[in-house]
């Protein structure tokens, strides 16, 4: 059974073991960078199995008018399980419905979002990282 929480703390090695085995671009070797990442985090929604993180949904909002989803992540051996799905669905419970959430899908995402409620859009624009 698969536990969800907005209140569970994580550490930057929770973290990186996620991003590592879901297949997620990200600085998983980079702990201090993954701990300012959790700590300016404004909203974390994690999946739990037992006391193994499998599932991230990282959020920068402002609660009352939008919401940024930085992170969606889970570990391969869980995916296609219904948690990503899930992992959102909390966020937006805890957001309510007068924010909108936006994300920036990976190339190999983007058939999954519109199947979990997203609108595709060609209104973004993007200054990349440097680093």
């Amino acid at each position: 059974m698969i536990n969800y929480y907005s209140d569970r703390m994580i550490t930057a090695a929770d973290l990186s073991l996620v991003f590592e085995n879901s297949g997620i671009k990200r600085p998983f070797q980079d702990l201090a960078r993954l701990e300012k990442m959790i700590e300016h985090a404004d909203l974390i929604i994690t999946a739990w199995d037992g006391s193994k993180l499998v599932g991230i949904a990282r959020c920068l909002t402002d609660f009352v008018y939008c919401c940024y989803l930085s992170d969606l992540a889970v570990s391969r051996a869980y995916q296609r399980l219904g948690i990503g799905k899930q992992l959102v669905e909390h966020a937006r419970a805890a957001l309510g419905p007068s924010v909108s959430v936006v994300l920036l899908s990976a190339p190999t995402a983007t058939e999954y979002y519109p199947r979990i409620g997203f609108t595709n859009t060609d209104k973004c624009f993007l200054i990349p990282r440097e680093s």
